[in-house]
């Protein structure tokens, strides 16, 4: 039994139930803190260590909306939960190629992970949470894969929260999920959204769930590129549950920011030009043709990464609308 679920047990015992938000944000604090979860070593691999074309064309919308803000010398660029520093690294080359050199501010808390993007990105700092950004800057924020991971309430259909009791050989929940929602989630984009209206500046979330509030249970959880059971292991397994984009829009409303999409990812990247890229690539590298091809199929496919994932802006009044996303 790992020290983790040995304090949880502990805990249950001594309190009783915990509710599925305190189980997450545990489990996920644990894991992140303990190792690097990503490639084809770890538990899962996300768009950016897919292929470079996903950080540049990031970092090209970013650079794009920069320039018709008015190109502010002090902006900064921002990133949620950054990985092993890949996108910001791949985003940060086409956004010079742009005349847009950023300071680089992350926010994360795992020192594993802080590790790899120092490798990846010399010179950014680091910071636990929104709090110790800049607050007189124009903010160019992204957050990849980031909301989540953060903690879900679930809720049974007669309105109570469901909780996580101790079982043998794991943990179990109390009940069948009608509902959940992530104050968590709300509180971070509603945060950052006072943020862009004071400071100028805009944000994207790409991530993976739906347009429209939902029912039933979207908790899961992945460990070497395969699902797992959610309720055993806590700590050793990835645990996620889809975004509800349409609750975090009206979060970054709440904050005082403007907001385009949610869009899908596929239909974002291809509206970014994924296909002109992916043929400059495949020009300067024909061994590499079928690789970069199956790349960007992967991102852009209905049934692959296309459809599920989702592309959201939040933008500071006054900003300009941004490429990506129908009118």
């Amino acid at each position: 039994m790992s020290p983790l679920e040995r304090r949880l047990r502990e805990r249950i015992e001594r309190d009783g139930p915990i509710p599925v938000a305190d189980y997450m944000a545990e489990a996920n604090a644990h894991y992140y803190a303990t190792r690097d979860p990503l490639g084809r070593g770890g538990d899962f691999v996300t768009a950016p260590e897919i292929s470079q074309m996903f950080g540049e064309l990031v970092g090209l919308w970013l650079a794009d909306l920069w320039q018709r803000a008015g190109a502010p010398a002090d902006a900064v660029y921002v990133e949620l939960g950054p990985g092993r520093g890949t996108l910001a690294a791949d985003a940060l080359r086409a956004m010079r190629a742009a005349g847009l050199v950023p300071p680089v501010h992350f926010v994360e808390t795992s020192p594993v992970l802080r590790q790899a993007q120092a490798e990846r990105v010399p010179g950014a700092q680091w910071h636990d949470d929104l709090g110790g950004l800049p607050v007189d800057r124009p903010l160019l924020v992204v957050a990849n894969e980031f909301f989540d991971a953060l903690p879900i309430r679930q809720f049974a259909a007669d309105g109570r929260e469901l909780r996580v009791m101790a079982g043998d050989g794991g943990f179990l929940r109390d009940g069948e999920v009608e509902t959940e929602s992530s104050p968590a989630s709300i509180g971070v984009m509603r945060d950052l959204a006072a943020r862009l209206a004071r400071q100028g500046g805009a944000a994207l979330v790409i991530d993976y769930g739906h347009d429209r509030p939902g029912r039933g249970d979207t908790l899961q959880a992945v460990s070497g590129h395969a699902y797992a059971d959610p309720w055993a292991q806590p700590g050793s397994r990835d645990l996620t549950a889809h975004v509800d984009f349409h609750a975090l829009a009206g979060a970054a409303r709440d904050g005082g920011a403007r907001v385009a999409g949610p869009a899908g990812q596929g239909e974002w990247l291809d509206a970014m030009g994924i296909a002109v890229r992916a043929a400059a690539l495949a020009r300067s590298a024909p061994d590499r043709t079928e690789e970069i091809e199956a790349a960007r199929r992967r991102l852009t496919a209905p049934e692959q990464m296309g459809r599920l994932f989702r592309a959201m802006a939040a933008l500071a009044p006054g900003w300009p609308d941004p490429a990506g996303f129908a009118p």
